[in-house]
């Protein structure tokens, strides 16, 4: 695995945005980028952007296809499909605190 310390990590992340980015900088996989972002507990991008999120879940639940919303937001079906998987587990997790 590359030698990235955390702090070189969080700013190659404001810099390239992407793991995928990161990793062709440092010649490795975005996947390994993902392991390190992990190893230090700093969230990726995406997962900070609530907004976008929000957008996302909504229309889905409107009906809008995960492929549709993924082509409309630039990320991949993966992505899309885990923000709202994600959103559905926030959610039971909010409705069980409640009883």
């Amino acid at each position: 695995m590359a030698k990235i310390s955390k702090s070189q990590l969080i700013k190659l992340q404001k810099k390239l945005k992407t793991d995928a980015k990161i990793g062709e900088e440092f010649g490795i996989t975005r996947q390994a980028v993902h392991q390190l972002r992990k190893k230090y507990d700093i969230l990726s991008v995406i997962a900070k952007n609530d907004e976008r999120n929000q957008k996302i879940v909504g229309a889905y639940t409107k009906g809008t296809s995960g492929i549709e919303l993924a082509k409309k937001f630039k990320l991949s079906v993966s992505q899309t499909y885990r923000i709202i998987n994600e959103s559905k587990k926030s959610k039971k997790k909010a409705s069980k605190k409640r009883k």
